[in-house]
């Protein structure tokens, strides 16, 4: 079978973008392998209409029920390539493989973590977070630390310190002295500490460095990710130095035919963002196809 559309990822974006097409009547499919970033949100409380907030697996459900009401299918596999045809994209996975007119790539990235005992407890206790956008309003007055190279840190460091007093900057590499005078001028305590590591004590995470062991209620790692964009960079798709897929208004990437949405193409790692990017990629795809007639 030929698809108007494969959709590489089903986190919120991907999946958003599913839903979008196969209400515009198009054929499409969705190929996850279950590692939605979204899936490690605790709760999310700046999602639209939801004002006690919701668990990014509850999210993911409910996009999840309503992909299933519309009978788009969702494999569950991880695509080991993307290779351009003569007609559009053929993806392959162990076990199968899918061809289609136009495909969008919702695959996210990765968090690079610092070293925690029982990490997931401790981002499922919301002791280790790494949105302050989403979540900084939770963490109000309480005592925070952010981990990772100063050029990294002190930036997440400063947009927190709008919400408390009491901020630490766990330096694991001390590499600007531009960002050192601001977090002194911001009255945030630095730690020059090379290694650290963390473990869950009570409702707290206690941090092992500089022969030291501080103690924190919440800790947010400023250590990069590693962008899952080696399918598009396989294909020559433009991209920036940390991997990022370049795309332009209408999330089109330079390879035609091929979009980006979400995480894949931003730092800006927002599921309002991912959304936003589906719902402009999926009309864009619709309106670059043979018209669909009744």
């Amino acid at each position: 079978m030929f698809l108007d559309c494969l959709i590489v990822g089903g986190g919120p974006g991907g999946l958003m973008a599913a839903i979008y097409l196969a209400r515009f009547r198009r054929s499409v499919c969705v190929i996850d392998a279950g590692a939605s970033r979204a899936a490690l949100i605790p709760r999310s409380h700046n999602l639209p209409g939801f004002a006690g907030g919701l668990p990014g697996t509850e999210l993911l459900a409910r996009m999840s029920a309503q992909l299933s009401e519309l009978e788009v299918p969702v494999i569950n596999a991880e695509v080991s390539a993307l290779d351009k045809t003569q007609h559009g994209f053929r993806a392959t996975w162990t076990g199968g493989a899918a061809d289609a007119a136009t495909a969008v790539l919702a695959c996210g990235l990765v968090d690079i973590r610092p070293s925690c005992e029982e990490w997931q407890l401790a981002v499922g206790e919301g002791l280790l977070r790494y949105c302050p956008i989403c979540d900084a309003y939770e963490a109000i007055g309480r005592r925070i630390a952010v981990v990772g190279p100063l050029e990294h840190a002190a930036p997440k460091a400063l947009f927190l310190r709008g919400f408390s007093r009491d901020l630490t900057v766990l330096a694991t590499r001390m590499d600007s002295e531009d960002q050192k005078s601001a977090i002194t001028e911001a009255a945030i305590q630095l730690v020059d500490t090379p290694e650290v590591r963390f473990r869950r004590a009570g409702h707290k995470l206690e941090a092992i460095c500089a022969g030291a062991t501080l103690q924190f209620d919440i800790v947010y790692p400023a250590m990069g990710a590693d962008v899952r964009s080696q399918l598009a960079l396989s294909l020559g798709v433009a991209h920036t130095a940390e991997g990022y897929l370049k795309v332009d208004d209408h999330q089109r990437t330079s390879v035609a035919g091929l979009y980006g949405v979400g995480d894949i193409v931003t730092d800006l790692h927002q599921i309002s963002v991912a959304i936003g990017h589906a719902a402009v990629a999926a009309c864009t795809i619709h309106n670059s196809l043979p018209p669909r007639l009744a």
